[in-house]
C-alpha cells in the first residue's frame, strides 16, 4: 500500500480542523474538534495547549475512522496554525502556562520598551511589521517580567502548530512564515534578528529552530502514535502560519498574484520576491510558504463583521424570511444591495466597529454612516456597508500598488466571497477583475497540504497551487462606474481624516 494521502491540521482560534487530501489536491474528508478561549482580564486572550493536543488526537481518530483511510496510507502530517502566540514549554513539550494567543494585547509596556530600544521605523525595516503587543516578542517579554519562574523553567517558546509538532516528534522547531509574525525575524537574512532580540532583552536559546515550511522536521513517535491513531514513523512537515497557508491555498504563489479574504475580518495578501516595506507603515510582510517568496499583507478588523452587525441589528425581515425559505440571510441582504444604485445614493460607511489595524492603525476609530438623509432606504444602508468595507480594502490594495506591485486581478476567498454581488462591488471599486476559485473556505487547509506535498515529493513545487484551485467565476469592473467610485473613494478617505481628531476626543470621554 503506497502512502499518498496528506493529513493537514488547521489549528484555528475556535478549534482544530483535520483534513485528508489526495495526490491531486482534492479534499477527501475532514473532521473538527473545538476548544475554548479564556479572557481573564481586558485585552487578555489565552488557550490551554493541552486542549489543542486533545483536539488533534480526537479529530485525527475521528477522521481516520470515518474516512476508512489506513494510517499507513498517510504520506505526511502537516500544519497550519494561528499565529503570533507565546507557548512556554519545558524539554518534554509540557506547557508551563496557558498559551498567550494572537488576540491578546496585554504587553503594551513591553512593546514600547522594544520601540524605545531600537526605534519604530528600524524595527519595521528589520521585521516587516510594526512593533506591537500583538506579536510574540512582547508576549514572551511579558512572561519574563511578570512570571519570572515560568520564564526560567521554559525550554522554548512556540506557536500553536509548533507545540503539536513537538508533541508528535520531540522536535522544537518553527517555520519562516510563523517566525516572521514574531517581531524577531530578520526578513532579509531569514534568521533570528540579533538586534531585535537584544532590544527585547530575550535569551535567544528560547527561540525554536528555523525551517522552511516544506521541511520534514521529524517523525511521529511511538507514544504520539498511540494517542493519535497515526502510524509511528510517519513524516511530519512543519507547514506554516494560517494567513500564509491561506495565500497558498488561494493559488497566490507567483509574483504579483493577489487575494482578498473576507470573513469577520478581511485582508489582502500578495506574493512577491522581495518584502514590501511601506513608507507609512500601512502594511506588513510575512515569509511565504514558498521560502523563496514573501507574502505582503494588509488586514482590516471589521469586514464581514460589519455585515453581520448590520444583519443582527437591522435586517430582522431578512432573518425571518431566510429561516422560512431555508436560505442564508446574507443572500436576501445581497438582493437588497441590488435595489440600491452603485454609491448607495451617496451614502458612505466607515467600517471601524472594532477600531482599525492596517491601513489606519487606529484603535480609537469608530464606525460612521456619512451622508444619511430621509431619502435613504434600508437597501442603501446595506449597500453602503458593503461598499465601505470594499473602499477600506482598496486602501490596502493601493498601498501595494504604490510600492510597485503589479496586480492584474484579485482572487477572493472566505465566506464573503460566496456572494456574486460583493465580488462585483469589489471589482468595480478595485478597478480590476475579481475572480472566485473553486475552494473558498478550505484554502488554509489546502495551503498546508500543498506545503506537505511539496515536502515529501507528492507535488513538484508550489506552482501546483494555481493548477488545483481553478477559477469558476470572474467579475469584471464596470468602466462606467470608475469615475463615480473614484470620487466616493476620495471622499471616504477625506471623511476618515476629518474625523481622526474627533476619534481622539471621543475616546477621552
Amino acid at each position: 500500500m503506497s502512502a499518498t494521502v496528506i493529513l493537514a491540521h488547521d489549528l484555528g482560534t475556535t478549534g482544530n480542523k483535520s483534513s485528508l487530501f489526495n495526490s491531486q489536491g482534492l479534499a477527501l474528508a475532514s473532521s473538527f474538534s473545538a476548544y475554548n478561549t479564556q479572557y481573564p482580564y481586558f485585552n487578555w486572550a489565552e488557550q490551554n495547549p493541552e486542549d489543542w493536543w486533545q483536539a488533534v488526537c480526537a479529530s485525527t481518530r475521528q477522521l481516520l475512522h470515518e474516512s476508512r483511510v489506513s494510517p499507513k496510507e498517510i504520506a505526511c502530517i502537516v500544519f497550519s496554525g494561528q499565529m503570533m502566540a507565546a507557548v512556554a514549554v519545558d524539554r518534554q513539550a509540557k506547557p508551563l502556562r496557558n498559551a498567550i494567543i494572537w488576540a491578546d494585547t496585554r504587553a503594551v509596556e513591553q512593546a514600547q520598551r522594544v520601540i524605545d530600544g531600537i526605534g519604530f521605523e528600524k524595527g519595521y525595516a528589520i521585521t516587516g511589521h510594526r512593533i506591537s503587543s500583538s506579536y510574540s516578542c512582547a508576549k514572551i517579554m511579558w512572561v519574563r517580567d511578570n512570571q519570572p519562574d515560568i520564564y526560567k523553567q521554559a525550554f522554548k517558546f512556540l506557536h500553536a502548530k509548533d507545540f503539536i509538532v513537538a508533541r508528535l516528534t520531540g522536535c522544537f522547531v518553527t517555520d519562516l512564515s510563523d517566525a516572521s509574525g514574531m517581531n524577531l525575524l530578520d526578513l532579509d537574512t531569514k534568521q533570528w534578528s540579533e538586534e531585535m532580540i537584544a532590544a527585547a532583552g530575550l535569551d535567544p536559546a528560547l527561540l525554536p529552530e528555523l525551517h522552511a515550511s516544506t521541511d520534514v522536521v521529524g517523525e511521529v513517535s511511538t507514544q504520539a502514535a498511540e494517542q493519535t491513531g497515526l502510524a509511528a514513523g510517519t513524516p511530519v512537515v512543519i507547514g506554516g502560519g494560517d494567513g500564509c497557508c491561506a495565500a497558498t491555498g488561494a493559488g497566490v504563489v507567483a509574483e504579483g498574484a493577489a487575494y482578498t479574504y473576507i470573513g469577520s475580518s478581511a485582508w489582502i495578501g500578495i506574493a512577491t520576491h522581495k518584502p514590501i516595506l511601506d513608507p507609512t507603515l500601512r502594511t506588513f510582510t510575512f515569509v511565504h510558504l514558498d521560502p523563496a517568496m514573501y507574502s505582503p499583507t494588509g488586514s482590516m478588523q471589521s469586514a464581514g463583521g460589519s455585515y453581520q452587525w448590520l444583519r443582527d441589528n437591522f435586517c430582522l425581515p431578512e432573518i425571518e424570511a431566510a429561516s422560512q425559505l431555508g436560505l442564508s440571510p446574507y443572500e436576501l441582504m445581497n438582493l437588497q444591495v441590488e435595489q440600491s444604485p452603485p454609491g448607495a445614493n451617496i451614502l458612505l460607511y466607515l467600517p471601524y466597529l472594532l477600531g482599525e489595524r492596517s491601513p489606519r492603525w487606529n484603535p480609537k476609530a469608530r464606525g460612521v454612516y456619512f451622508g444619511l438623509t430621509v431619502q435613504h432606504s434600508r437597501a442603501d444602508i446595506i449597500r453602503a456597508t458593503m461598499e465601505g468595507v470594499s473602499f477600506n480594502l482598496r486602501v490596502i490594495l493601493e498601498a501595494f500598488q504604490q510600492q510597485g506591485a503589479q496586480i492584474k486581478e484579485m482572487r477572493v476567498i472566505g465566506g464573503g466571497a460566496r456572494g456574486r454581488v460583493w465580488r462585483q462591488v469589489l471589482a468595480d471599486i478595485f478597478g480590476i477583475p475579481v475572480v472566485r476559485p473553486n475552494l473558498l473556505e478550505d484554502a488554509t487547509s489546502l495551503g498546508a497540504a500543498i506545503a506537505g506535498g511539496v515536502g515529501v515529493g507528492i507535488f513538484p513545487d508550489f506552482g501546483i497551487a494555481a493548477q488545483i484551485t481553478p477559477i469558476i467565476d470572474t467579475a469584471l469592473p464596470n468602466k462606467e462606474l470608475e469615475e463615480k467610485y473614484d470620487r466616493l473613494y476620495k471622499l471616504f478617505n477625506d471623511c476618515y481624516r476629518a474625523l481622526e481628531p474627533l476619534y481622539e476626543d471621543l475616546s477621552a470621554i
